[in-house]
């Protein structure tokens, strides 16, 4: 017998009319989080949170002469991810690369108008909505989240020694954190929505950042051949497997990964208030991400450009639930056709342009580099607000 969270009940009854298996599946690993580091995390709860981080860092950071000294659970658990799985092939990562290189800005747009706005529209956003992180700290948020695709795509990124592998460990670091203050904070109803953060909707967030993205970003501009296309998802595929996602819900090719998505987005609850508020929120901080500051410029990117491709990526029954202005589909498609057109001449006829700044010159300004470095602080309490800097 499934059991089922309340609010998964009528989307699973949808699912499984397509594909009773991984609907199955999907619903299973609604109530599973990280069967390997949740309980590391649990066991390390009275341990004081600086010397909690120093650990990790050392762990991260291979510096057996601090960790040596570190509550054997967490050795433990470090040691059990040192060593890369059976399937990890580094030269099969390096055609989703070149892929990324030569796609980035269509990337990056297709983050912020499909990419995270399919993902928040699930249970997940009721996980960043009650920690606030989003709805206060968007800019913030988004420029992690351009940081951490950066260096999983640089060359050997996802390497043990290399930015990409840290910050995928942090996430999951960060993940089993708030997993573990938001199930005792006496604001997540177990029966109601399942776990927080589950393996569920991480499953699902990984096959959209893959394969969705190339779907929308494609839409964008963006043009990828076979081995690009099975690249990018491989180097997202392994990037999940560092983030904790079981094996059991992660996909394994380009194709599972839209599957996934079909499914999965079934059987999710249809968007709710949280889901409101984090999408709309993630769209009006992508100006200040790019550095438009003036709120005449801001309004007119957000209104008469991002909303108008969001809709035509993910479609008017999405974009009305979530509550997007109520541009026709018409105007949606013009607009994205015009911002393809305008991406490829760019594209094919460089010369026609000003010669301003590079692709990665912008996306670097986009992205978050803290003068400290890497940091492996984590939450210290549920609410952004009243936590330790993080």
């Amino acid at each position: 017998m499934l059991n089922i969270p309340s609010e998964y009940v009528d989307g699973y009854a949808c699912a499984v009319d397509v594909d009773r298996e991984t609907a199955d599946n999907y619903i299973r690993h609604t109530t599973i989080g990280d069967p390997d580091l949740d309980p590391v995390l649990e066991e390390l709860a009275d341990l004081p949170q600086e010397d909690l981080h120093r650990f990790i860092a050392a762990g991260i950071d291979q510096r057996p002469e601090t960790l040596c000294h570190a509550p054997k659970v967490l050795r433990d658990f470090f040691e059990s991810i040192n060593d890369a799985p059976p399937w990890f092939d580094d030269e099969a990562f390096r055609p989703g690369v070149r892929a990324f290189m030569n796609n980035a800005v269509s990337i990056f747009a297709t983050f912020v108008a499909g990419t995270l706005i399919e993902g928040f529209a699930t249970q997940i956003s009721k996980s960043f909505f009650l920690t606030g992180r989003v709805m206060d700290k968007g800019v913030r948020r988004l420029r992690q989240n351009n940081r951490h695709q950066v260096e999983i795509f640089y060359p050997e990124g996802l390497r043990r020694e290399n930015d990409g592998w840290k910050l995928s460990v942090r996430i999951r670091f960060v993940h089993a954190q708030i997993r573990r203050l938001l199930a005792s904070s006496g604001e997540w109803d177990v029966d109601a929505w399942g776990t927080p953060i589950s393996a569920a909707n991480l499953g699902y967030a990984i096959a959209v950042f893959s394969a969705r993205t190339l779907v929308h970003s494609t839409a964008l501009g963006g043009r990828y051949s076979p081995d690009e296309r099975a690249g990018y998802c491989a180097i997202w595929r392994y990037t999940g497997y560092l983030m904790g996602i079981p094996e059991t819900i992660l996909y394994t090719t380009e194709a599972e990964g839209r599957h996934m998505f079909r499914i999965g987005f079934l059987c999710e609850p249809d968007p709710t208030d949280e889901s409101v508020v984090m999408t709309n929120a993630l769209i009006n901080s992508a100006p200040l991400v790019a550095g438009i500051s003036k709120p005449a410029e801001r309004k007119a990117l957000v209104m008469d450009l991002i909303y108008p491709i969001s809709r035509a990526l993910v479609g008017s029954e999405l974009a009305d639930q979530l509550r997007f202005p109520p541009h026709t589909m018409l105007k949606a498609r013009r607009t994205l056709f015009l911002y393809r057109l305008d991406t490829r001449l760019k594209r094919w006829l460089p010369g026609l342009f000003k010669k301003n700044e590079s692709t990665m010159e912008t996306i670097f300004k986009a992205s978050l580099y803290d003068p400290a470095g890497l940091t492996y602080n984590l939450p210290d309490h549920v609410n952004a607000e009243r936590s330790s800097p993080w």
